[in-house]
This record gives C-alpha cells, structure tokens and sequence, in this order.
C-alpha cells in the first residue's frame, strides 16, 4: 500500500502550506500517522505525528507553527504548515499504519512517496 501525498511546493518565508496524506481508496482506512522530512546528506527526520484517536506530538523545531491533524471520514491526515523557514525546506513524507477494511489487517508503516517542499525567497 502506498500513501498519496500531496500539498507540497515552492513558498516565501513566513508562508504557509498544507500538505495532504491518504490511502489509495476507501477499502484502506489511515490510522496512527507520522510526517517524516528529509534533505539530501541527512537522514529522515520525524516532524509530527498523530494517532487514530488524535494525540499529537512534534519535533521541537516546528512546536507552534506546524499543525498536524486528520479527518476520519475524508480519510486523510494533514500537516498545516505556518511560518515557513529555509531549513524547513525538505522532501516531506507520510508514513502511517493503514487496515485493508476487506480483511481487517493492519499494514504498519505504509509511506508516501514524497512531496516537495521548497521554502525560498
């Protein structure tokens, strides 16, 4: 299974974007789901995560300005991200455990396949 992400792009300084993560269809259902960016030279870093039930945690570095939050009936988890930095600039993937509602199973771990986000003037 792998997760559609979407949202990213190239913004200003002190702009925001909203990035989008959901399943390949509604037989898939998003659980607990993680935001992850990556430069090149450095590994992946855990930005925000939120659980099924919606307890929210975030790498200190982005506490006030990013927001992560999901929608159980549109399926989809979101990262609102406010007041852009440079060193916010980084490919942005989802990672999430998703159940296939035709059986019942949890697939842990599905990632996205990376949205860009490019924070520039």
């Amino acid at each position: 299974v792998q997760l559609q992400a979407s949202g990213g792009g190239l913004v200003q300084p002190g702009g925001s974007l909203r990035l989008s993560c959901a399943p390949p269809g509604r037989i898939f259902r998003i659980d607990d789901t993680a935001w992850y960016r990556q430069v090149p030279g450095k590994q992946r870093e855990l930005v925000a995560q939120i659980t099924r039930d919606g307890s929210t945690n975030y790498v200190d570095s982005v506490k006030g300005r990013f927001t992560i939050s999901r929608d159980n009936v549109e399926n989809t988890v979101y990262l609102q991200m406010n007041s852009l930095k440079p060193e916010d600039t980084a490919v942005y993937y989802c990672n999430a455990d998703v159940m296939d509602l035709r059986v019942g199973l949890t697939r842990s771990g599905a990632w996205g396949q990376g949205t860009q986000v490019t924070v520039s003037s």
